[in-house]
Parts: C-alpha cells; sequence; structure tokens
C-alpha cells in the first residue's frame, strides 16, 4: 500500500509542477523532457535486471553447491549468535542465514556486484519461511533495514571521485563515511529490533556491538594513514581474494563430500533468470517514477523548501548545499553519485559542502531501489512498516553524517 501511495505520487506532483511551469512560466519543452525521460528510464531499469541476469545465475548456482557442501552451514553456526538474535524467526542453521551474512559481508566490503544475488537468495530463503506470502515478514524487513544502513568500511568509489575533482585528500572523507554508517547500522537496527520485540539487552547482543565497535576503531586506526591508490590497491586485492576464497571454499567442500559440483551448480543457476525476470516491472515502476520527480523539478523545489525551513530556525545553511545528495540518495545511488559530483564541482572537493555531500553518499543506501529489487524478487506487496523504518535509518545515517562532518570539517 505504501508503494502505490509513494509511485502514485512521484506522477501526480510531478505532472502538476510540469503544467504550472507550462502555463505560467512558458517551458514548451517540460512535458517533452518528461516524457523521453519515461523512455530512457525504463530502459534502463531492463538494462539493469538484464545485468544482474549474469550474476544472479552464477551466484546462486555457487550459493547452491554452498548450501549441498554444508559450507553455508559452517557460516550460519559461527554467526548464529548475533544473526540468529537478530532474525529470530529463522530456524538455527537454515541457509538463509549464511546467506544473509554474505550479503551483508560483500556490502561491507564495497562488493556489490557480489552482493546482490546474495541478497536476493535470501529474500528469496526467508520467503519459503513466510507464511503470508504478499507480506513481509519480520525477518524481511530486518534484513532491509540492514541493507538500507549502507555499513561500509571501505567507500573507495566516492574516494576516488573525490581523487578526480582534485580534492586534496580524497580520503579524508573515510572515517566520517564509517562512523556514520555504522550510527545508521546500529539505530537502524536497534529500532527494527524493538518494534519486533527483540531483547536488545541480551548479553551476547551487547558483547558483539561492542567487538564490531571495537574492530571498527581498529580498522580505521590501521587504514586511516593509507593514500588512496594504497587504500583501491588494497580494497581490489581483499574483494576479489574474498570473491574468489568463497567460490573455491564452496566448490572444495563439495568435492570432499562426493557431490557433484557441476550438476549442483546447474540446479541452483537456473532459478537465476526467472528472479530477473521478476524483477523488471517493480524496477521500471520505480525508476521511470524517480526519474520524473527528478526532470520535473520537484526535486529542486524540495530543496529549496529545506534551505527555507533551515533559514526559519537558524540552522546553518551551508548542510543545504548538500542536501541534493542526501535526498537523491534512498532513490537512486548513480544519481546521488552525480548529486555529489555536482556539489564538489560548483563548491570545491575540499569546501565544507563538498566534503558532506559524500559524507551523505556514504551514510546510507538506496531504500526504494532495495525495496523495489527485493521485495519486488518474491513478490511482496504489503512491506507494513519496512519503507518507513528504511527512511528512519536514511535519517540516522544523515544526521550522523552532518554531526560528524561538522566535527571533522568546521
Amino acid at each position: 500500500m505504501v508503494l502505490n501511495y509513494i509511485w502514485i505520487a512521484f506522477f501526480l506532483i510531478s505532472f502538476i509542477i510540469a503544467l504550472i511551469k507550462l502555463i505560467f512560466l512558458g517551458d514548451t519543452e517540460i512535458f517533452r523532457l518528461m516524457t523521453e525521460s519515461t523512455f530512457e528510464s525504463s530502459k534502463l531499469a531492463f538494462e539493469i535486471a538484464l545485468g544482474l541476469t549474469g550474476m544472479m545465475t552464477l551466484w546462486l548456482g555457487l550459493l547452491n553447491v554452498g548450501e549441498k557442501s554444508g559450507a553455508v552451514r559452517f557460516i550460519c553456526r559461527l554467526l548464529n549468535p548475533l544473526f540468529g538474535r537478530l532474525f529470530p524467526e529463522i530456524p538455527k542453521e537454515h541457509p538463509a542465514l549464511g546467506e544473509i551474512v554474505m550479503n551483508f559481508t560483500a556490502n561491507m566490503l564495497g562488493i556489490g556486484n557480489a552482493a546482490t544475488p546474495m541478497g536476493l537468495k535470501a529474500m528469496q530463503s526467508m520467503q519459503e519461511l513466510n507464511a503470508e506470502k504478499e507480506k513481509a515478514s519480520n525477518s524481511q524487513i530486518m534484513f532491509l533495514v540492514l541493507n538500507t544502513a549502507g555499513f561500509t568500511l571501505l567507500p573507495v568509489t566516492i574516494m576516488m571521485l573525490r581523487a578526480q575533482q582534485h580534492a586534496a585528500d580524497p580520503t579524508d572523507v573515510f572515517i566520517p563515511i564509517l562512523l556514520a554508517s555504522f550510527c545508521s547500522t546500529f539505530l537502524g537496527v536497534t529500532l527494527v529490533a524493538l518494534r519486533q520485540g527483540i531483547k536488545i539487552f541480551q548479553p551476547v547482543l551487547l558483547t558483539w556491538a561492542l567487538g564490531i565497535g571495537a574492530c571498527v576503531t581498529a580498522l580505521v586506526y590501521g587504514l586511516h594513514r593509507l593514500s588512496p591508490h594504497e587504500l583501491s590497491t588494497l580494497s581490489g586485492i581483499a574483494g576479489n581474494l574474498i570473491i574468489l576464497s568463497i567460490m573455491v571454499w564452496f566448490i572444495t567442500a563439495a568435492m570432499i563430500k562426493k557431490i557433484n559440483v557441476f550438476e549442483t551448480f546447474i540446479q541452483g543457476a537456473k532459478s537465476g533468470f526467472d528472479t530477473a525476470i521478476k524483477l523488471i516491472p517493480y524496477l521500471v515502476a520505480f525508476i521511470v517514477g524517480i526519474s520524473i520527480f527528478r526532470v520535473s523539478g520537484a526535486l529542486g523545489y524540495l530543496t529549496d523548501g529545506i534551505a527555507w525551513v533551515f533559514n526559519a530556525v537558524g540552522i546553518n545553511t551551508e548542510i543545504v548545499k548538500a542536501i541534493p545528495t542526501a535526498l537523491m540518495k534512498p532513490f537512486s545511488g548513480s544519481g546521488a553519485s552525480s548529486m555529489s559530483i555536482s556539489t564538489m564541482t560548483t563548491y570545491g572537493a575540499d569546501s565544507f559542502a563538498g566534503r558532506l555531500a559524500c559524507v551523505f553518499q556514504g551514510s546510507s543506501d538506496t531504500t526504494f531501489y532495495i525495496v523495489a529489487l527485493y521485495f519486488g524478487s518474491v513478490g511482496i506487496k504489503n512491506t507494513r512498516y519496512a519503507i518507513p523504518f528504511g527512511l528512519l535509518t536514511d535519517l540516522f545515517g544523515f544526521i550522523a553524517a552532518a554531526v560528524v562532518a561538522y566535527l571533522f570539517y568546521r
């Protein structure tokens, strides 16, 4: 129901604004531009789904090998103390837990291409446990918020964008992004846990929270001295090594158990194409809606309105210069990248606005895209409180980003 209202709002608001521009401002091009954007964005949505097909086929095949060999169950047992309590609906050693862990790890390391098919497989596994197939389960909502929080250890892409914009120190956003995304993840998960009645003060959860916090601190200390080139090289080596290690591990474990690896891979891979086909309608709907909302100027007016509110209450309006990135991020990752590049080009890569835009970009993930992608892949229509909580998680990340940016750059 929420998706329905949001999608309708994109079109109606965009059309009304375009009509006003035509009548009162004589903008005769606005409707042509909006129409063209619908065609271009629908093509983009299809290309995204098509691009996912190969990756999904590969990873769903490998995950099937991992499940049959027992490798996924080993991951479940290793991290079950944490994820078992965050996902109490999922039985112990169920494949979904291992898939959730691998998705979270891949996102954390910035391996987005591997994270998506793992996430889709995890959503399918949780859907098998879901009693009401068109209604999001508690586990699926927790999983969505984990993804929208966008916890990032190595935001190499953002730092490379800063290097291209001739920032004096492209890595100076590394620690702020890490802190902001950690805050959004911690607060988002805590909020969902409270909503679902999960006891957050369990000794196990507290121990894991303190342990992860200590690891983040140690990582910050160890990596903040690296140059952009060194950090990029390290990230590439670590990411590729992890991906290939998982492949080899799954295959080797299956060989040891005398499983026919090739046939097992093919059985799992067959579902990759079907899943990609299911995604196309959902991606087209949302990407087209977001596109006309931007082209009509509605997003710009929303930004101006926020600036007016900030002025009225006496908040420093320098934040507003970076707000377009924050507003675009829940809708489009590439759009947020474009907004942050535009902010750096306009105000300077080393300006407060330029740096804040980059921290905004790395502090959360694309909520609406993730909802359309993951829930659409299993046919969920009633998302319950997933979108509001996902957007609240984004808001936590943006607030944390602004606070951290003030501490570091003002």
